[in-house]
């Protein structure tokens, strides 16, 4: 028996004894589709500060920011395909092992591979959204705007980073267009919770009651640093469930685990996927 064979035998007995679980998943889950990670195997920080939520709605040098990077990081994450992760969740869901799928991601991969039963609990960032008006738009749309609007720049000059974001030169920000809403000219915003912002209480609240009706939560994929997360894994031990954790590096939460694998998601999920469709 291999390793991944070992690994797999671990987490369907957990799944065995815990049928119906709820899944976290972090930046891990979508690093294979071609999506930076924010945080190391070590749990630290790879990349400078993003955005806070403040400082956009205050300051427009950092819309300005802001939008020439996603300009730039955009397209990245419209053209992802989702990895072997996404595509077995997907199939664990229609196999009924999960209640509810929690993603800290705003890539919508889960959606693309099939699940269905999803929150994106820091929101999509394929939608943008009028912060004084309340209408959405595709953020293709913006995209094509920006084009418009703003001097393209060499992708050669810019390197991919989590959410959308990239690297580009302070020379060019400068000069960006900000886009703003067509109907009352109002404040665009990505349709996501930028860090130092708040998740919507009635998301939360889907969540834990979610957990409150399921056997266990598997955290996938996630260092779970930000509380956002962590309050999951902290919930469900508080009520009495079991936490599995699959992810290569350290975790906030390894000390509270049941179950804790440490390697990368994809290949284990997809003989986990296979197994469970062999069972049904």
């Amino acid at each position: 028996m291999n390793d991944l064979q070992h690994d797999a035998g671990q987490l369907s007995r957990f799944l065995d004894e815990h049928p119906a679980v709820v899944v976290l998943t972090g930046a891990g889950i979508s690093a294979p589709s071609g999506i930076p990670t924010y945080r190391d195997s070590e749990g630290v920080w790879q990349h400078s500060q993003p955005i806070q939520h403040q400082e956009f709605l205050l300051d427009e040098s950092r819309r300005q920011r802001y939008w020439a990077r996603s300009m730039l990081g955009w397209p990245p994450v419209r053209n992802a395909s989702p990895g072997a992760g996404h595509l077995a969740l997907a199939e664990l869901e229609r196999s009924g092992h999960i209640n509810l799928l929690i993603t800290q991601n705003v890539d919508r991969l889960h959606q693309r591979a099939g699940s269905k039963r999803v929150v994106d609990l820091h929101g999509r960032l394929d939608r943008v959204r009028c912060l004084d008006c309340g209408t959405f738009y595709d953020r293709e749309d913006i995209q094509q705007r920006l084009l418009r609007d703003n001097d393209p720049v060499a992708p050669a000059m810019t390197r991919p980073r989590p959410d959308g974001d990239a690297d580009l030169p302070d020379d060019y920000v400068r000069d960006v267009t900000v886009p703003s809403c067509d109907n009352c000219l109002g404040l665009l915003m990505p349709d996501v919770v930028f860090f130092g912002g708040t998740v919507p209480k009635s998301r939360v609240a889907t969540c834990m009651a979610a957990i409150d009706q399921s056997d266990a939560i598997v955290a996938i994929g996630s260092s779970l640093q930000v509380y956002s997360g962590f309050r999951f894994c902290r919930h469900a031990i508080g009520s009495g469930k079991s936490l599995a954790i699959i992810n290569p590096g350290k975790t906030r939460a390894d000390a509270m685990a049941t179950l804790k694998i440490p390697r990368d998601c994809g290949p284990l999920l997809h003989q986990i996927a296979r197994t469970a469709a062999i069972h049904q």
